[in-house]
């Protein structure tokens, strides 16, 4: 069937021409240019979304490796007067800063996106919270403290943000990530503040005073890691009983290495990725890509090949068995099971406030 040809910025086609009868017939084939992370994250996407919808409309999809580079790309992109991405793959905090500068399009949510099988409409079905004004959330990842089982007596395993300062109970070596993001909000959790106040209190100096003095308990315990993937290392090597990790990380060691490692979901600091369109690009047929590419059936799917969550509540129940065989659902960071005293990671007060709180950390390390 002939497609519809249309102009459109947001679009590159390529036009393929046969004869019949001795008529020329052009179709025009429309293709999508995305711009994601690459590795088994972009697998997902391929299979879970890429891939049905190329083979439901025919639509060829590019994917391109660079959302590392993402928020400076767009800007340069923009200041060229030449954009061509048609989707991008971003953090939630790059994506309200690219909002903010007017780089993206703004988003109706609830016009452009599906509704759930239910009829709820997407900015109720959406985790709160999640709906920026320009990013739609795709999957929810978390950074977890987890620990070699082999560690600590079968009768007292730790299970809680607390057990990480508890030296008396659960001695030896920990492992964290360098960086004030993250460790702050687990001390204050640790010292009593309920996840929901961690920012609140860190954005008074007496807060921000209590989240140090607290990592001065276990400061001289710490070994840091800058790449994820020397938490498993560390754990499975015995060179720490207990690590922050990024929760996909520890999934793998687990499943796919055979490693006696347990995540404590206790305050799961969790952040969003998801998509942003450029400025101009929010096409009919783009819009439609989306309205497919984020309803609950995909972002379900995406789930059977990278244990993350998806951004949206009605996902949840259909999320079954992995590629591997392994249940994935006891894996996500947004099962119910798991899904418990979480901590949203605020990226607009990390924004605000991070040049500040990196300064102060690297003087505290330091000392």
């Amino acid at each position: 069937m002939m497609k519809h040809l249309f102009k459109t910025s947001a679009m590159t086609f390529a036009i393929l021409g046969t004869a019949l009868g001795g008529v020329g017939v052009a179709h025009a084939e429309q293709s999508l240019t995305i711009v994601s992370w690459g590795g088994a994250y972009s697998k997902s996407q391929k299979l879970a979304y890429h891939d049905p919808w190329t083979e439901k409309t025919g639509d060829k999809i590019y994917m391109d490796p660079k959302s590392a580079q993402g928020l400076a790309g767009l800007r340069s992109q923009v200041e060229a007067g030449k954009v061509t991405w048609d989707l991008v793959d971003m953090l939630e905090g790059n994506a309200i800063t690219a909002c903010d500068e007017g780089l993206v399009e703004e988003i109706d949510y609830d016009e452009i996106l599906a509704p759930a099988p239910d009829g709820t409409p997407p900015s109720q079905d959406f985790i709160e919270g999640s709906l920026s004004g320009c990013f739609i959330p795709q999957i929810v990842y978390s950074t977890v403290l987890a620990y070699n089982t082999t560690a600590f007596p079968a009768d007292k395993q730790p299970s809680k943000v607390a057990d990480l300062f508890d030296l008396k109970n659960f001695p030896g070596k920990r492992s964290l990530e360098k960086i004030p993001d993250g460790n702050l909000e687990w001390a204050l959790v640790a010292d009593g503040v309920a996840p929901d106040k961690v920012y609140d209190v860190l954005s008074t100096q007496a807060g921000v005073d209590r989240a140090f003095k607290k990592l001065d308990t276990i400061k001289d315990d710490i070994v840091w890691w800058d790449a994820g993937a020397q938490p498993p290392q560390l754990l499975a090597d015995k060179e720490v009983v207990m690590a922050s990790a990024y929760n996909g990380r520890i999934f793998n060691a687990q499943v796919n290495e055979d490693q006696p490692f347990k995540i404590m979901w206790d305050g799961q600091m969790f952040e969003l990725d998801g998509w942003v369109v450029p400025q101009g690009k929010l096409t009919p047929e783009l819009k439609k890509y989306l309205r497919f590419a984020t309803d609950t059936q995909r972002l379900a799917d995406q789930a059977k090949y990278i244990s993350y969550g998806p951004a949206r509540k009605s996902s949840v129940p259909l999320i079954g068995k992995g590629v591997n065989g392994v249940d994935m659902k006891e894996h996500l960071p947004t099962a119910k099971a798991n899904f418990f005293n979480p901590i949203k990671k605020d990226a607009i007060w990390w924004a605000d406030h991070g040049d500040e709180m990196r300064q102060r950390f690297n003087a505290w390390l330091s000392q």
